[in-house]
């Protein structure tokens, strides 16, 4: 009987799945007949042949790259198989064990399975990549479908193993941990392989967890290498964060894969993804042999860690879709890897199959992660962070971050990790230093709404400030307004601008106001109106109690000229009748590089 192993049985052409403890018993390893069926066959079925499909060894089941390729004339499909060709030049060189890691819902999996299904010997690579970007490379059919492929699900071992630990039935003898069981699984899976099975019972080095020893047992005898893709291989460093004593094991075990010249002549390629980068202990990586690349780090895969701009020009060309590329790049782009802006994938299918922009990283589940991160208040990273969402850049260093969400000691490790987990974007300013950001709309809102949730967020100065400079707008105080302007120019953060231009007052002006407006209020920078184009616009969304304010800057010049011009342009002409019964607010705004001093009128149009 082949305990707790999940099964896709094909009989008579219909598809079978569960899990072999309970429903089904076998009496050989690779054709097999049943000799007692459980309730999921169906009382019509009683003998047949079967086919057992690995979850771990060449899995064929729930390929979601497969899927997509399949649908690819009814869904979003993005043609990213030139990354294989990038992968088909690293195979047994010494660039053949590589780490790629990435934020939840980036397309780490869909990579994963598209891996697999050109490496796998269980794949009809013709068929899945024919005329794709792949198969017009000189590589395509060399390495085609030539490997068995170790596929390794994290996600999939944990639920296996909680299931496992919860029926005494199905525990064996010394598996008892999640790495064990690990080992044990992989290990298992090759023995329903006759010619695999043969080899290792004869083996005295191989026991039930010692999958090193297996796979050298088999490539010593076979001639043949494995293929290994670990995806979510950082499960254990998040879902069992405090287990420093499990952490270890299972570092040692991928350690102990690719130990040296013996270990690493079972892989002719090794392939680890997941959310965080690979463990570093004090500033060295625990996984030395493996070259990593992550969103602090991407070059030279950049545009294979999401959509990039012309692959997303492409999608909104489809008459079916909606949404404009200027409404998806303000939502979902602004992560700038070494120059190239990459858009969140998941989040443009999702608004583009919706017909509507808005925030879908609410739904992951990082958030907790994130407020646990900011009440830590290193460094005072609650303002930081407000200032982020405002639309500040922040410096910091990520050569102290450990690449895991325990050993966090200052606000240079907290950002660091709100890069790789996808909450910010960054600029390497070189060595170890980047600028921190927050991307696009969908983050700003995200994090906006995290922070809002906040005991502390009403008493943070910033949103007082907000609320004060938004009084001072509607109650008319135009020396009010100026005077909070200049408080906000010289806050730390804002005062590394290159203040000498209006687009600087405007970034002052809109981070000013932010916190009060965000939910009331719609911003249109250099809206087309009257005899031309407003610098700065806010338009309440719903309430007509709330008024409309209508700012024109200027610099090095004075209030009255930009009043003057709101005036002579006629910008308030779409407000002052139709749809808009609203107040609406004049505002001239000036800053005089010789005083150092801003100035503003503001006036109700009557």
């Amino acid at each position: 009987m082949l305990n707790n192993r999940r099964i896709a049985v094909k009989l008579d052409g219909r598809k079978y799945k569960g899990l072999t403890s309970t429903p089904f018993k076998f009496n050989c390893i690779s054709r097999i007949k049943i000799i007692c069926c459980g309730k999921m066959m169906a009382d019509d079925v009683e003998f047949g042949e079967v086919k057992v499909m690995g979850d771990i060894i060449n899995p064929v089941e729930g390929n979601s790259f497969v899927d997509l390729v399949e649908a690819k004339d009814t869904r979003i499909f993005v043609d990213k198989t030139d990354f294989i060709n990038k992968i088909n030049t690293l195979l047994n060189t010494d660039g053949k064990l590589l780490s790629l890691t990435r934020p939840r819902r980036f397309g780490k999996t869909v990579t994963a399975d598209m891996l697999l299904a050109y490496y796998s010997k269980e794949y009809d690579g013709q068929k899945i990549f024919d005329n794709l970007k792949i198969s017009k490379e000189k590589s395509f059919t060399e390495h085609l479908n030539k490997y068995d492929v170790i596929y390794i699900d994290m996600n999939s071992i944990r639920d296996d193993y909680i299931a496992y630990t919860e029926d005494e039935d199905l525990q064996v003898k010394g598996i008892t941990t999640i790495v064990d069981y690990l080992q044990y699984s992989v290990i298992e899976e090759l023995k329903e392989n006759i010619s695999y099975a043969e080899l290792l019972s004869k083996s005295r080095k191989v026991g039930k967890k010692n999958l090193s020893s297996a796979l050298r047992e088999i490539c010593n005898h076979t001639k043949e290498q494995f293929i290994l893709i670990m995806d979510e291989w950082d499960l254990i460093y998040r879902d069992y964060r405090n287990d420093t004593q499990l952490q270890e094991s299972f570092i040692d075990f991928l350690r102990g894969l690719f130990k040296g010249k013996k270990g690493q002549a079972s892989f002719a390629f090794a392939y680890l993804t997941g959310i965080l980068p690979i463990k570093k202990y004090n500033s060295q990586s625990a996984l030395n042999g493996f070259d990593e690349y992550n969103m602090l780090s991407p070059e030279p895969y950049e545009k294979y860690f999401g959509f990039i701009e012309d692959e997303v020009a492409e999608i909104v060309k489809n008459p079916s879709c909606a949404i404009s590329l200027q409404e998806l790049k303000e939502w979902y782009e602004g992560y700038k890897l070494n120059g190239v802006d990459i858009y969140n994938p998941n989040s443009v299918v999702s608004a583009v199959n919706d017909g509507k922009c808005k925030s879908y990283w609410s739904g992951t589940s990082s958030n907790e992660e994130v407020v646990n991160l900011i009440n830590m208040n290193f460094d005072g990273i609650k303002d930081d962070i407000i200032r982020l969402i405002e639309g500040n850049v922040i410096q910091f260093n990520c050569q102290t971050f450990q690449n895991d969400m325990v050993s966090i000691k200052n606000e240079n490790d907290i950002l660091s990790l709100l890069v790789c987990l996808g909450y910010l974007g960054c600029v390497d300013d070189g060595g170890n230093d980047r600028a921190a950001y927050v991307p696009n709309k969908e983050i700003k809102t995200a994090l906006a709404a995290l922070v809002k949730s906040q005991p502390w967020f009403n008493s943070m100065p910033i949103i007082e400030r907000s609320e004060l400079l938004f009084n001072a707008i509607t109650s008319l105080d135009g020396n009010k307004t100026a005077e909070i302007i200049t408080q906000i120019h010289n806050s730390p953060n804002v005062s590394l601008l290159n203040y000498n231009r209006e687009e600087s007052m405007v970034f002052c002006l809109i981070s000013g106001l932010m916190w009060r407006t965000e939910r009331e209020y719609e911003c249109y920078r250099e809206l087309q109106t009257g005899k031309g184009s407003a610098d700065l616009i806010y338009a309440p969304k719903r309430s007509m109690n709330l008024p409309i304010l209508l700012i024109e800057f200027k610099y090095g010049l004075n209030a009255e000229e930009a009043m003057n011009q709101i005036k002579e342009k006629e910008y308030f002409s779409r407000y002052r009748d139709g749809d808009y019964p609203n107040d609406v607010l004049l505002i001239g705004i000036n800053y005089d590089p010789k005083t150092k001093e801003h100035q503003c009128l503001i006036e109700k149009l009557n």
